[in-house]
Order: C-alpha cells, then sequence, then structure tokens
C-alpha cells in the first residue's frame, strides 16, 4: 500500500510540473506551486527528487515527451494516406488550440526554447526527447513508405513546422499559422513520396 501511495505521488508531481512548465515556462514555476497543484507536501518532492527543481523538471520533460510522440501515430493511423494523414494531425492542434484558448500545447518546446542557455542540463533533456522524437518519427514514416533518408528530413521538418506555429498561434490567437503548416507539409509529403516512387523504379529498372 506505501509503495503505491509513493508512485502515485511521484505520478502526480511530475504531472504537476509538466501542466505549470507548459503554461508558466521552467524559470515562472515554483517548486512551491507544483506541490501545491499537486497535493503532496514539500517533503515528498524533496523525497522523490533530491536534488530538486531540475531534477523534477527533467522527469517532467521525459515523461510529456513519450507521451506527445504516442500522437503520432494517434493522428495519422485512421488515415491510409499520408498526403492526408499530416494536414489532418496539424488541424487536429489547430482545433485543440482553439479550444484550449490558445494554452501552450507542448511543455517540451517551450522549456527547450527557454533554457538553452540557462541551464545546460536541463537543454541535455530536452535534447534527449527531442531526439527521441526524432527517431521514432523517422521510424514512423519509414512504416509508412517514405525513404529512410526523406523521413528522417519529413519528421524535422514537422517538428520544426508544428512547434514554430503553435508559438505564432498563440501570439496571433488564431488557428491559421497551424492549419497553413498543416497544408505545407502536405505539399512536402506529396514531394517525398514522389521522390520514394522514383527512386524506387531507378532501382529496378537498374536491376
Amino acid at each position: 500500500m506505501t509503495e503505491k501511495m509513493s508512485t502515485s505521488t511521484r505520478d502526480r508531481l511530475v504531472t504537476a510540473m509538466a501542466e505549470l512548465m507548459r503554461t508558466h515556462g521552467y524559470s515562472g514555476t515554483s517548486v512551491k506551486q507544483v506541490t501545491v497543484a499537486a497535493g503532496a507536501p514539500m517533503g515528498s518532492l524533496y523525497h522523490h527528487f533530491p536534488a530538486g527543481k531540475p531534477q523534477i523538471a527533467a522527469a517532467a520533460l521525459r515523461t510529456s515527451g513519450a507521451a506527445y510522440i504516442q500522437l503520432l501515430p494517434m493522428l495519422m493511423d485512421p488515415y491510409d494516406d499520408l498526403r492526408a494523414a499530416v494536414p489532418a494531425a496539424f488541424a487536429a492542434a489547430a482545433e485543440q488550440i482553439e479550444q484550449a484558448d490558445w494554452i501552450n500545447m507542448c511543455p517540451v518546446g517551450t522549456v527547450a526554447g527557454e533554457i538553452a542557455d540557462s541551464e545546460p542540463a536541463l537543454r541535455e533533456v530536452a535534447a534527449e526527447v527531442i531526439g527521441d522524437w526524432i527517431e521514432q518519427g523517422t521510424d514512423y514514416f519509414v512504416r509508412r513508405g517514405v525513404d529512410p533518408t526523406a523521413a528522417r528530413d519529413l519528421i524535422l521538418a514537422i517538428l520544426s513546422a508544428l512547434e514554430g506555429a503553435f508559438v505564432l498561434s498563440r501570439t496571433l490567437r488564431t488557428a491559421e499559422p497551424l492549419r497553413s503548416a498543416g497544408r505545407a507539409m502536405g505539399a512536402r509529403i506529396m514531394e517525398l513520396l514522389a521522390e520514394t516512387r522514383d527512386g524506387a523504379r531507378a532501382r529496378l529498372n537498374a536491376t
């Protein structure tokens, strides 16, 4: 029973930290806010995270990152054609941020930009999370028929477009940047799939 309660407390603390960083950033979040949001005593935070705020922030980034990358297959698998799947994923993000009154969608991107120069250890954690996104995204698009090199290029473009569009949408208070980015990525998909088919034909003709 004690072990289950302890695990639950740790999970609540990590979730609270992730949500607070999403809305307030790393610098704007205090350990006191985390314990209040988690409904946990201050001592429990330092029990689970002896190094304090940087340690719980690292755990929150890793947990959030692992959850966010699962949205890729969840949003795109229903579509047989990637040319429809990618714009649909951006459209879903546009709808979500609009309905959520323009709150930040991703704590990883927010914190990565904020602490890139001020918190080297935490920047490395964010880089680890984003590196995992790139690896898993590349594997996903390869399974969907994209050439491996092109698949890596595609996931990098999608992540860059998505994070940039989040910033523009929140600032301008319109989902137009996300929808526009989705259409641009859909066009890029068409180019990459054509290149993949052309490469396959060339290899076939060469044999």
